[in-house]
C-alpha cells in the first residue's frame, strides 16, 4: 500500500458546501502549512475555523478544518477535513495548494481501499460503500447499510469457525489414528454438520435472488392479450406517458421497460406484446420475448378485459407456478357488472390468486394494485430482518464453496481419508475468506483450533 498523502473532493461542486479530504501521514502538517491557525498540535475529532491561504498569505477562503488522527478515521491514517465554499474556483485552488505542498490527487476509490487495507473494514464492507452511495430506495439502502455494518461478515466469520470445527476434528482423527481408544467424532457426525453448514451456505446464496431484484429493480411482467390495456396500465404504474397507447391491436412489439418506487421498492416494469395468433413474423418476434419476460419476472401481471376461458385460466397458472400471479380486470369502468362477474368466476376457479379490479384509462384501482404488488413479496421484512447477498461476486463464491464442500460430503459418505477430506475442507474455508478478502486459512490456525477447544491430557 502507498503511504504518501492523498487529497480528493469528496462532494459534487457547485452546492453551498464543499468538503476536501485528506489522508496520510503528512496529512495534518499539509493542512497546517495553509491554514491561518495552527491545528499541528490539534486533538483528535476537533473543528477549527479559520482561513486557507495561498503561498503569497492572500486569503482563499473561509473554512472549517476537522482533525482526525490514526487510527480513528474512516482510512485509519491521520486524515484531514477541509469544509469550503462551493464555487469551482475556490476548490480548483484549494486542491492546487494541496498537491503543491504534497498531497497528491487521489484514485478512485483510494479512500476505501486504505481503509480496507488499514482493518477498518473487510471487502464485503467496502463493496456496500459503493452501494450505499448507489442506493436509491430505502430497501437498496436498507441493504447496504447491513452489510457495511458487517452483518454479513459475521455470518461468513460462524461458518469460517464452523468449518475450522470439521476441519480440527479431521486433524484429530488424523493424527490420534494410532489410538483406537480415542474417538473425538464419527463420520456420521462428521456428515451432519457439514451438511449443516452446506444447507447455511445454500441459504445465503437463495437469498441472492432477492438481494439481486432489490438492489435492480424486482422485474414484474405485464402480459395479456392485445389491446388489454397494458400499455395503459404500464403508464399509469410509472406516473408518465411512457408506452404508445392505441385502439390498433398489436401496437407493442418489442419489450418496454422501465422503474419506479412503490412503498421504498424498487419495480421494474416490463411492457410486453399481446399474445396471440399471428403471421406477423416481427410481432410474433414480441410475443415471444413476451413470453420469455414471464420466465424473468418475480411478479406477472396478468391483464384481462373480459371473462377468460378455463384453458386461458389454466395456461396463466402453469407459466407462474413459482412467480407471484396478479390477475388485473382492466376497463372496469365500461361495464361494472360483467367485470364484477369476471372477478367471481375467476375467485371461484383459482381461489388463492390476487385479483385486482381497475381502469387504467381513470386510474381507477391504481393504488390497490400497487399495494397488491408490494405486498406480495414481503421483501420490507425480509431485508431488513435477514442477512441477504446482493453481490454477483459473493453470489458466485458461494456457489463455488456449495460445490467443494459437496465433495466433502461425498467423499465422507465413501470413506476418504481424513487427509484428503481435511485440504478440501480449506477449499471451502478459503472460498468464503475471499469474499470478505481474509487471507487463507493456516495450519496454525487449525492448531490453534484445537488446543483452544478441545483437552488431550495436560
Amino acid at each position: 500500500m502507498k503511504k504518501d498523502t492523498i487529497s480528493a473532493l469528496a462532494t459534487p461542486v457547485g452546492g453551498a458546501i464543499c468538503v476536501i479530504r485528506l489522508s496520510g501521514p503528512d496529512a495534518i502538517s499539509i493542512a497546517d502549512t495553509i491554514f491561518s491557525r495552527d491545528i499541528a498540535t490539534a486533538k483528535a475529532n476537533t473543528l477549527h475555523y479559520g482561513e486557507i491561504m495561498d503561498d503569497d498569505r492572500c486569503v482563499v477562503d473561509d473554512v472549517i478544518i476537522a482533525v482526525y488522527r490514526a487510527p480513528h478515521s474512516y482510512t485509519g491514517e491521520d486524515s484531514i477535513e477541509i469544509s469550503c465554499h462551493g464555487s469551482a474556483y475556490i476548490v480548483q485552488q484549494i486542491l492546487i495548494l494541496l498537491e503543491a505542498h504534497g498531497a497528491r490527487p487521489a484514485e478512485p476509490g483510494e479512500y476505501t481501499r486504505r481503509a480496507y487495507l488499514n482493518g477498518k473494514m473487510d471487502l464485503s464492507q467496502a463493496e456496500a460503500v459503493a452501494d450505499l452511495i448507489a442506493s436509491t430506495n430505502k430497501a437498496q439502502h436498507d441493504l447496504a447499510i447491513s452489510q457495511l455494518k458487517g452483518h454479513f461478515s459475521k455470518e461468513l466469520d460462524n461458518l469460517r469457525e464452523q468449518l475450522l470445527k470439521l476441519t480440527s476434528l479431521l486433524e484429530l482423527e488424523l493424527d490420534f489414528s494410532d489410538h483406537e481408544e480415542l474417538e473425538f467424532a464419527d463420520r456420521r457426525e462428521l456428515d451432519t454438520l457439514a451438511h449443516e453448514i452446506d444447507n447455511h451456505i445454500l441459504n445465503l446464496a437463495d437469498s441472492f435472488k432477492t438481494g439481486n431484484a432489490v438492489k435492480n429493480g424486482i422485474p414484474v411482467a405485464i402480459v395479456g392479450k392485445t389491446n388489454v390495456g397494458k400499455s395503459t396500465l404500464l403508464n399509469a404504474l410509472l406516473h408518465e406517458d411512457r408506452a404508445i397507447v392505441s385502439d390498433v391491436h398489436g401496437t407493442t412489439r418489442d419489450i418496454i421497460e422501465d422503474t419506479t418506487t412503490i412503498n421504498g421498492l424498487l419495480f421494474r416494469f416490463i411492457d410486453t406484446a399481446g399474445l396471440r395468433k399471428t403471421d406477423d413474423t416481427i410481432e410474433r418476434i414480441g410475443i415471444d420475448r413476451a413470453l420469455s419476460t414471464i420466465n424473468r419476472a418475480m411478479v406477472v401481471l396478468w391483464v384481462i378485459d373480459g371473462m377468460p376461458t378455463p384453458e386461458e385460466l389454466n395456461d396463466i397458472q402453469n407459466r407462474c407456478k413459482d412467480k407471484h400471479l396478479i390477475i388485473v380486470v382492466n376497463k372496469t369502468d365500461i361495464d361494472k357488472d360483467a367485470s364484477q362477474a369476471t372477478c367471481s368466476f375467476i375467485a371461484s376457479s383459482t381461489p388463492t390468486t390476487t385479483i385486482i379490479k381497475i381502469s387504467a384509462k381513470k386510474g381507477n384501482g391504481i393504488q390497490q394494485l400497487e399495494d397488491a404488488i408490494y405486498n406480495s413479496l414481503s421483501l420490507a421484512e425480509t431485508t431488513s430482518a435477514d442477512v441477504v447477498v446482493s453481490s454477483a461476486r459473493h453470489y458466485t463464491i458461494l456457489m463455488k464453496a456449495h460445490d467443494h464442500l459437496s465433495a466433502v460430503i461425498d467423499k465422507l459418505s465413501a470413506g476418504i481419508s481424513a487427509d484428503l477430506l481435511a485440504e478440501d475442507l480449506k477449499l471451502v474455508i478459503d472460498d468464503l475468506a475471499s469474499i470478505t478478502g481474509q487471507d487463507r486459512i493456516e495450519s496454525q490456525e487449525t492448531l490453534n483450533f484445537i488446543f483452544k477447544n478441545f483437552c488431550i491430557g495436560k
